[in-house]
């Protein structure tokens, strides 16, 4: 498959998230491992079935390693990269705080990585990867509290950096991949964050795929007309609210 440059025109990825814990799929309202909800247990069918529907990126997130690191799945991301094979690219985030852990699922198929905690707290670590792996094998996870963008898997307390500042020196570095979550709308169902998605998008300083909220075609117009790249779509799809045949087709349109 052509690795496509981010930002293509007439490019737009939907992105199905696959949020792991404890080998589960699952998703968390707002990001609180308080509030979760168990979907699957068979994180390799669910890829599985989100590609035979159609889709050809997914987003699978180890909460686990987003909390600790010592406790990444690495196992379970492996193999639903090896599950989906050449059918699908795999990004992977949570808990890829260093080049190493970086590199090791980049080694076993993932066609990008996604950085948040190491790179928001030091910029040269994502230089350092695109040096590396290069530009589009890299993203960067801006996840937006207060209007900073926080790491440490949301945990509060975290002060974070503004928005336009971290876009700005994390673009300085060589990134070329944002991806942006709006930590109140995480979840819910409730529409985008089309302030905060539009603030990024007009920062003109690379992709930005829009995360939390997106649960109908309308949502993907709407974050598609703003600018965006792409979506990532999760507990809309998991409740029946949104298919993948379904927002591929309107897009499509």
């Amino acid at each position: 498959m052509r690795q496509r440059n981010p930002g293509e025109a007439g490019v737009f990825d939907l992105l199905p998230a696959i949020d792991l814990r404890g080998g589960r799929v699952v998703r968390l309202l707002r990001g609180d491992f308080d509030r979760e909800t168990i979907y699957d247990d068979d994180p390799v069918g669910v890829a599985a079935r989100f590609v035979a529907d159609g889709a050809r990126w997914l987003h699978v997130v180890d909460l686990d390693g987003a909390r600790d690191p010592a406790g990444r799945q690495a196992d379970v991301v492996r193999a639903i990269v090896g599950g989906v094979g050449e059918s699908a690219r795999v990004e992977v985030a949570g808990g890829l705080r260093t080049e190493e852990s970086a590199a090791e699922m980049l080694a076993a198929g993932a066609a990008r990585v996604v950085v948040g905690t190491a790179a928001l707290r030091d910029p040269t670590f994502a230089r350092r990867l695109v040096d590396r792996h290069g530009s589009d094998r890299i993203a960067v996870a801006l996840d937006v509290r207060d209007g900073r963008a926080v790491g440490h898997g949301w945990v509060p307390g975290d002060p974070g950096m503004r928005v336009a500042q971290a876009v700005a020196v994390l673009a300085a570095a060589g990134v070329v991949t944002f991806e942006v979550t709006a930590i109140d709308r995480d979840g819910t169902m409730a529409g985008p964050d089309l302030e905060l998605l539009g603030r990024v998008v007009a920062l003109d300083r690379g992709a930005v795929i829009a995360s939390a909220g997106v649960a109908t075609t309308d949502d993907l117009r709407a974050v598609r007309a703003l600018g965006c790249t792409g979506a990532i779509v999760g507990r809309a799809l998991y409740e029946g609210r949104l298919t993948i045949r379904a927002a591929l087709d309107a897009l499509r349109a």
